[in-house]
């Protein structure tokens, strides 16, 4: 009689075995593989140019918080000619500039006078629901930007969230987030993001 019963337990090992935690798309499954998507935890960086830019850079919203902050400065200059349209302007740091930025301005920045810094990173607030069928889902999230830095602060508003919808897939080793869809009516998590709308 023991051997009967040990043949149903056999036969539901064995198909548990086949299924993996990733065959299952949960908010917390999704919330795991968003947040830890390369797309997603990668750095927003702040590309900055001193020396002589266009009045189209000069007049970004980017120039135009760090103009605001005291950070940086502009006097007219002559448009070199691979800059333009005039007008041009020459932009340096204020002493207040060199001292937020002393410390995240990259070695070789003083020669190149073009240069990156990292100023805030994304943080995933939750997963507001997943509509899915047998391959194919959508996951609502929101999310929200959380400064590294007085420059990523300046930047960015902790306060606000955004909300996103991304599409996923699931493969033979489970689900999987879209990260690009370049001809699919499905939106990866690239344009999920671009397209972000903050939340009511």
């Amino acid at each position: 009689m023991p051997k009967i019963h040990t043949l149903p337990l056999l036969l539901l090992l064995s198909l548990a075995s086949a299924c993996s935690p990733r065959d299952f798309l949960t908010r917390r499954l999704a919330a795991d593989l968003i947040a830890g998507s390369p797309g997603f935890s990668s750095t927003q960086e702040l590309w900055l140019r001193t020396g002589v830019v266009s009045n189209r850079d000069y007049l970004s919203p980017e120039y135009m918080v760090l103009q605001h902050h005291g950070w940086i400065t502009g006097s007219n200059a002559a448009c070199p000619v691979q800059v333009g349209p005039a007008p041009c302007w020459d932009v340096a740091l204020t002493p207040g500039g060199v001292n937020v930025f002393r410390d995240l301005i990259p070695n070789q920045a003083p020669i190149s006078q073009y240069f990156s810094v990292p100023s805030a990173r994304r943080e995933l607030v939750e997963v507001t629901g997943i509509s899915k069928d047998d391959q194919t889902a959508e996951v609502d999230f929101q999310w929200k930007w959380v400064p590294l830095n007085a420059v990523g602060a300046a930047l960015y508003n902790e306060q606000v969230q955004y909300i996103s919808i991304v599409a996923f897939r699931h493969y033979d080793d489970g689900w999987r987030v879209i990260e690009t869809t370049p001809a699919a009516p499905n939106q990866g998590l690239d344009d999920a993001l671009k397209n972000a709308v903050p939340a009511q």
